[in-house]
């Protein structure tokens, strides 16, 4: 059965007031659009979930969003901190759970399996378990070595963006995999957004890239460009410029503001952003074809 909808029914349908939402993505594929969605309809009370939160957060929480965040290393890719985030943080207007990148990652695998917890090594990030008192300790019952804990974490929705799925949901992912599969199974609700739509038969030629199946998807949204400025392999570049950008932006409440409503509020849709961005951004994002070598898999 289809799960296709437009972005703007997904958000309403699936995202609510208070919910625990993870926007997944690591380097590229992260789901711009569907945040700034979220913002376009004034969801509040948000416990945003993410592993090395980007600019996305930082809109989030600017547009009063999130009541809280649960991360490991925040920041603005290759330039510093996320303005936003830690001056909300610092403020105390801003509640916040901080891991370890592992330990982060090592939750999102123990929803996935349907576990209370899972234990980790330890490891020199011992002043995070001060602070955290989700971290734990357990003795292994078969060597007696003392091990850190973390509880599962099941977020009421994930979003995930992907380069493609078919109408059902089946989604791939290629280039830098994150934990987006784990993620989606350690969710309540999928929230995929894909550069195209394609044939049942283009995903079933290719079954390895496949990491959400359509069972554990909610809703499929054709979201061309959705994760600029963050990229999408194969499909458009990085847009450092813009990270630069907001880090100027950020450095003041007013100009963060006027950005949101210019680019966010005063927008109807993703689409309407990517025409306002112009004909230069987009070709100065183009990028070039680099096709990998095709797999038999043989007739059987």
């Amino acid at each position: 059965m289809s799960k296709v909808m437009p972005l703007t029914e997904a958000i309403s349908q699936f995202v609510h007031d208070g919910d625990v939402v993870y926007a997944a993505g690591f380097t590229h594929l992260i789901p711009f659009a569907a945040g700034h969605e979220i913002i376009r309809q004034h969801k509040k009370d948000l416990i945003l979930a993410r592993a090395t939160p980007d600019l996305i957060y930082d809109q989030l929480v600017a547009a009063g969003c999130a009541k809280k965040i649960i991360f490991s290393y925040s920041g603005n890719p290759g330039v510093g901190s996320l303005r936003i985030i830690r001056q909300e943080m610092e403020a105390g207007r801003l509640q916040y759970e901080e891991y370890s990148h592992f330990a982060m990652i090592t939750r999102v695998a123990a929803g996935a399996m349907g576990l209370p917890f899972l234990p980790m090594r330890p490891t020199g990030g011992e002043d995070l378990a001060k602070a955290n008192p989700q971290y734990q300790k357990v003795q292994c019952p078969y060597t007696g070595v003392d091990l850190v804990t973390v509880p599962a974490l099941n977020p009421d929705v994930a979003i995930i963006h992907a380069q493609r799925a078919d109408a059902n949901g089946n989604t791939q992912i290629w280039g830098i995999v994150g934990e987006q599969k784990e993620v989606a199974f350690a969710s309540k609700k999928v929230i995929v957004t894909v550069e195209e739509i394609v044939d049942e038969a283009v995903i079933r030629s290719d079954p390895n890239r496949t990491l959400m199946p359509d069972f554990i998807v909610s809703a499929v949204c054709h979201v061309p460009h959705c994760a600029h400025p963050s990229y999408t392999q194969g499909y458009y570049d990085r847009d450092n410029k813009f990270y630069l950008e907001w880090d100027k932006i950020s450095e003041s409440r007013e100009n963060v503001e006027a950005w949101l409503k210019e680019w966010v509020y005063d927008i109807n849709d993703h689409a309407e952003y990517w025409d306002k961005l112009g004909a230069e951004t987009h070709e100065r994002l183009r990028v070039p074809p680099a096709f990998s070598e095709p797999v038999n898999y043989g007739k059987y």
